[in-house]
C-alpha cells in the first residue's frame, strides 16, 4: 500500500456532467485517505465547475459574496472553492476533434503534455476508459497509467500498463476499484466533496430562501437524447402535483432546453420556476432540495451525490449501472424496456408507460419514508 507522502497522482476523467460525479466518491476516497498528497484531474473546460468554483465568474456579474464560515460549513475540508484536487488541466478534446491538426490545436496539446510530464506522477488513473483519455494519460509519462480491463472503448485497453478487472455492477462501485489499485487496498465510497461557490450560494438563497418554508423540488426535463427523456408535459403535471403538496418547484433547464422549463411553468401558471444555472448555481441550488425529479442525466446524479432524495425515471439506460446511487430513491422503469444507447430522437417507448401519477406515487413514498426518519 502507498503511503509516502509525496505521492503524485493523475486523474483522467474528462466529462459528461454524470459520469465525472460518479468518479467523485472514488476520489474523494482517496482524497481523506491520504490527504498529504498531489491529486491533479485533467478535465473538459465545460465541466470545470465540478471540482472547482468561479468557473464562469468571467461573464457573471458581480454579487454580493457568501462569508467564509457559510462557505466552510458546507465544505469544511481544505479549500471550499477547490477542495478536492490540487491543480486542474483543462483538455477541450471535442475542440481539438473538430480541427485535429489546426495550429492552435498542436499548441494546447504540446503545452499540456509539457505541464503533465512536469507534474512526475508516481500514477495515472484513467476513469473514462476512451482512447482519447488513455492517450492523454500517456502524456503524462508515468510509470503506471491504470485503467480498466474492459474499458467502454476496448481499444484503450493497450495504451494502459496497469488493467484492473472491475466487479461491481454500478459505475460507482466501478470506479471504486479503479481507484482502489492505485493504494493496493480496498475502499469505501465518500460523500463527494464538491466546491462552494460563494456568489452562487447567494443566488441560490435569493432564489430558495432559507426563510421559505416550503420543501424545495427540482425537476429536470431534459436529457441528452431524445430517448431518455419523458414528455414534458408528464413532467409539467408532475410539477402541478408536487406544488399541490406544497413544494417550492423550481425546474432546471440546461443549454438549449429552455423551452421545456419554459413550458413547464406555463402549464403551471408561473408557480414552477424555470430557471438556466451554470454549474456552480447547479450545485449551490441542488444543495437546498429536499428533492428531485429526473431522467438519467447529470442533475439527477448531483442530487444524489448532494443527499437528496431522488425519483429516476429511466428507459434506454440501465439504472442498476447509471441509477441513482447513495441516497434514499425510487426508480420507475418499463419491465419492457431494454438497454439500448442508441440516440434515437423520441422518448423510448416503455418510458411512456410511466404516468405523472406513478412519479407522484414515487415521491409521495419517499417523502413519508423520510419524515418517518
Amino acid at each position: 500500500m502507498h503511503t509516502q507522502s509525496n505521492y503524485r497522482l493523475l486523474v483522467v476523467r474528462l466529462g459528461a456532467m454524470g459520469d465525472i460525479l460518479h468518479a467523485l466518491p472514488a476520489i474523494t476516497a482517496l482524497r481523506i485517505l491520504h490527504p498529504e498528497w498531489a491529486i491533479d484531474w485533467v478535465v473538459e473546460p465545460r465541466w470545470r465547475g465540478l471540482l472547482a468554483a468561479g468557473s464562469d465568474r468571467a461573464t457573471r456579474r458581480a454579487e454580493p459574496q457568501a462569508s467564509q464560515a457559510e462557505a466552510a460549513e458546507l465544505t469544511p475540508h481544505r479549500n471550499p472553492a477547490q477542495p478536492l484536487v490540487d491543480r486542474l488541466f483543462m483538455a477541450p478534446t471535442k475542440d481539438w476533434g473538430r480541427s485535429p491538426l489546426s495550429s492552435q490545436t498542436m499548441s494546447e496539446i504540446r503545452t499540456l503534455r509539457k505541464s503533465l510530464k512536469e507534474g512526475q506522477y508516481h500514477a495515472v488513473l484513467d476513469m473514462q476508459g476512451a482512447v482519447r483519455s488513455a492517450a492523454l494519460g500517456r502524456l503524462a509519462g508515468s510509470g503506471r497509467l491504470i485503467g480498466e480491463a474492459r474499458p467502454r472503448e476496448f481499444a484503450a485497453r493497450w495504451l494502459f500498463n496497469e488493467c484492473v478487472h472491475t466487479n461491481g455492477e454500478h459505475v460507482i462501485e466501478q470506479d471504486m476499484e479503479l481507484a482502489a489499485a492505485v493504494v493496493g487496498d480496498s475502499l469505501d465510497p465518500a460523500d463527494p466533496w464538491l466546491p462552494v461557490d460563494s456568489a452562487a450560494e447567494v443566488w441560490a438563497d435569493n432564489v430558495h430562501s432559507k426563510s421559505d418554508s416550503r420543501p424545495a423540488a427540482l425537476i429536470t426535463p431534459g436529457a441528452g437524447w431524445g430517448a431518455k427523456r419523458w414528455p414534458v408535459e408528464r413532467y409539467a403535471a408532475v410539477a402541478a402535483g408536487l406544488i399541490e403538496r406544497g413544494f417550492h418547484v423550481m425546474v432546471n433547464a440546461g443549454p438549449g432546453e429552455e423551452p421545456l422549463a419554459d413550458l413547464i411553468s406555463e402549464r403551471t401558471a408561473g408557480a414552477a420556476a424555470a430557471l438556466t444555472c451554470s454549474v456552480d448555481q447547479l450545485i449551490a441550488l441542488t444543495r437546498r432540495v429536499q428533492l428531485a425529479v429526473a431522467g438519467d442525466t447529470g442533475p439527477l446524479h448531483l442530487a444524489c451525490a448532494l443527499g437528496c432524495q431522488v425519483v429516476g425515471i429511466y428507459g434506454p439506460t440501465d439504472p442498476s449501472r447509471n441509477g441513482p446511487f447513495g441516497t434514499q430513491f425510487k426508480v420507475l422503469r418499463s419491465p419492457a424496456s431494454r438497454r439500448d444507447h442508441t440516440r434515437h430522437s423520441f422518448p423510448e417507448a416503455g418510458m411512456l408507460t410511466i404516468s405523472p401519477e406513478d412519479v407522484l406515487s414515487a415521491a409521495d413514498e419517499l417523502i413519508h419514508d423520510g419524515a418517518a426518519k
